[in-house]
């Protein structure tokens, strides 16, 4: 292991009130990166949905990665060493949904434009301020260290700013404004490309919803809901009622074009920003797609299955209703695309367009994917799923009616090969950089394919294992998008994580202090995180006190690691049981909605200086983290003295920098609000 000097970089001598100011942030960011280096972290990445993000000036009732709140939030991360954040998929959401996971995967998310920059010169005032001040709330402080986004109020307000706005847009032009001519310009362009004809059709399914009153194409006219399929058959009857359609309707086609052109428009600013500031940003490539793409591309898919994922025990099979790409539709000839793998390769190719990396959903899906038959799911009088009435099993296990094999030309393994892949090398993006997320079952296909022939990189969940033995390729985090806050875990679900392997005080104190000659600090680090005292259970106030040292603990062990990730909640300090980002496989009231709260930076250095800290403190983790790999070095040194004396001199100034900024963000400092 090699650790590169750090002493020339550092400045001296700094000192500040409990927060950085303006004119200390860079010493701040620089020892944060530095210490970050030190440790081995070459990437560290958050976990921040699309509508998490935080309000700025006025609230829209929804975050957005893209406007100003996203601003405000990458430099936040940025100040404390995070070179990226995770979103979730950002395509439009279906009707009746709030679930990212539900959202079209070719198209942006129109509740995600910054409302407030179509008020200015710059897109020509489109948008007026009294109807922008009408709609929003003005921001105000609250007592709780979250928000929540408010889904049914954004798609209202959104559908009445957009509406104006198009129709401000179509005025000024009318009349020859200069910007609005310019905008026009670009709109045209967006158009004659390849989004032009995919947006026209989204445009046209769009129309269909309205008139049936449903999204559900099952329930439309044959020829409605199969128009995508028959045209691509050179049907003169489809073909006429797409014409007769979009003439009819051609306003409200245009219009919404235009706002897949605003969205991506401000996707696209946001990323000139991001690149200034060498951030990146993941997008997610979800497994399924909305019933607006399955219309679009109807024939790519399976009839009468549907995905899920099969669960470990006695838990029932989690039927997911996301739809399966027909594996004899995936390839004309082994290396030609047919319609499903096409429809794949554009998934790819939308995820990675405007962001730097993406995270790969549910990885088993693109190999053996677990399927079931839909008439097959039923519940019991709760309302509860029956497991033994679903007809489910891999992909490579079910036969068709006639009795073959469903992939009978062995389709499904070759995606990754001969799709997804290339496609991301077309990109620039080599296949151990994604966050391919591989958690839950691993049938023989997928270990086959995954592990053996293209050695992927896995999620590491070091929630439930150790970190020690991981190599650096696997991505690390302690809790995801979908986890109870990690400050909760010892106590939650009884309590089995106190006496799991990966959370054993022993094991912690050991890795963390490997160094022979700090065998008292190891002994004392030991006795602080431990359940135990002098071989007695802790009081209850004491064994609180061990518990939150010991998620510090885990953090350090986390931030040893090459590639992690950290959930915003965790990095606030979040940590409300009742709130949770999505509780994975439950229908919760309050799955989604979290959110930062607009006052974030104040709550963030409030809860850091505060008798009850539950926020993490990076520059305290991180000297833990840097600690523990001078010592992994000199443990394994031929000569430890020599060793450690040429480390201690060297990452001396750095360890003391950082233990300076962990006690400056204990600091106290009196706060005077008034609440709402």
């Amino acid at each position: 292991m090699h650790i590169s000097p750090v002493q020339n970089k550092l400045y001296s001598n700094i000192s500040f009130k409990r927060r950085p100011s303006v004119e200390e942030e860079e010493d701040f960011q620089n020892t944060m990166d530095l210490g970050f280096e030190a440790a081995g972290v070459k990437q560290r990445i958050a976990i921040t949905h699309g509508s998490v993000f935080p309000a700025v000036g006025r609230d829209t009732f929804i975050g957005s990665p893209y406007g100003e709140g996203a601003k405000v939030w990458i430099n936040f991360l940025k100040l404390n060493g995070f070179t990226g954040n995770q979103l979730g998929p950002n395509g439009a959401l279906s009707a009746g949904q709030i679930s990212p996971y539900n959202s079209s995967a070719l198209n942006e998310n129109p509740l995600f434009i910054d409302l407030k920059a179509l008020t200015t010169d710059k897109y020509g005032c489109i948008l007026s301020k009294q109807t922008y001040e009408a709609i929003s709330l003005p921001i105000h402080r609250t007592r709780e260290s979250y928000s929540f986004s408010d889904f049914s109020e954004a798609k209202i307000i959104y559908y009445e700013a957009l509406q104006e706005s198009y129709k401000n847009f179509k005025k000024n032009l009318a009349k020859g404004q200069p910007t609005a001519i310019m905008i026009d310009n670009e709109f045209t362009i967006f158009k004659d490309s390849k989004k032009g004809p995919q947006t026209e059709e989204e445009g046209i399914y769009r129309v269909l919803t309205s008139l049936y009153g449903t999204p559900d194409f099952n329930k439309w006219d044959k020829l409605d809901s199969d128009l995508m399929v028959e045209i691509r058959k050179n049907n003169p009857e489809a073909i006429a009622r797409y014409k007769e359609l979009n003439t009819k309707f051609k306003q409200a086609v245009e219009e919404y074009q235009f706002e897949q052109f605003i969205v991506t428009k401000q996707i696209k600013e946001n990323k000139k920003f991001r690149d200034s500031e060498n951030f990146k940003y993941f997008s997610d490539l979800l497994i399924g797609c909305s019933k607006m793409d399955y219309w679009r591309y109807k024939e790519a898919f399976l009839e009468g299955f549907a995905m899920g994922t099969m669960e470990y025990d006695d838990k029932p099979y989690q039927t997911w209703g996301i739809p399966v790409l027909d594996p004899r539709k995936i390839f004309l000839e082994y290396n030609k695309l047919n319609i499903g793998g096409e429809f794949l390769k554009e998934k790819i190719e939308h995820a990675v367009e405007n962001c730097e990396n993406l995270r790969i959903d549910h990885a088993l899906g693109l190999i053996d994917p677990f399927i079931y038959k839909e008439d097959t799911v039923e519940y019991d009088e709760n309302g509860r799923q029956i497991k033994s009435k679903v007809y489910g099993n891999f992909l490579s296990q079910i036969k068709d009616k006639d009795g073959n094999e469903l992939d009978d030309y062995y389709n499904y393994p070759r995606i990754l090969r001969l799709i997804v892949l290339p496609a991301l090398k077309e990109k620039g993006i080599e296949k151990e950089e994604p966050v391919w997320e591989s958690i839950g079952s691993q049938p023989p296909l997928f270990q086959k394919i995954y592990h053996e022939e293209e050695k992927l990189p896995q999620i590491i969940q070091t929630e439930y294992n150790r970190a020690e033995n991981g190599e650096n390729q696997h991505w690390y985090l302690i809790g995801s998008h979908d986890s109870i806050p990690v400050l909760n875990m010892l106590e939650e679900d009884n309590g089995w994580r106190r006496y799991n392997p990966g959370w054993d005080a022993g094991y912690l104190a050991h890795y963390l202090n490997q160094d022979p000659a700090r065998a008292k600090e190891k002994e004392d680090f030991y006795n602080k995180i431990s359940d135990t005292e002098n071989g007695v259970e802790k009081t209850a106030e004491k064994l609180e006190a061990a518990d939150k040292e010991r998620v510090k603990a885990k953090f350090a062990e986390l931030f040893t690691k090459e590639k992690i990730m950290v959930s915003f909640a965790d990095i606030l300090g979040i940590n409300d049981d009742n709130i949770v980002y999505n509780v994975a496989g439950t229908n919760n009231e309050l799955n989604w909605l979290e959110r930062i709260p607009p006052d974030f930076v104040d709550k963030y250095y409030e809860n850091l200086s505060s008798n009850n800290p539950t926020a993490l403190n990076i520059p305290e983790i991180l000297k833990i983290a840097v600690r523990a790999k001078l010592d992994m070095q000199i443990a394994q040194s031929s000569t430890p003295d020599e060793t450690r004396k040429a480390l201690n001199a060297e990452f001396q100034p750095l360890l003391d920098k950082l233990e300076h900024y962990a006690n400056v963000l204990k600091e106290k400092e009196e706060f005077y609000y008034y609440y709402d």
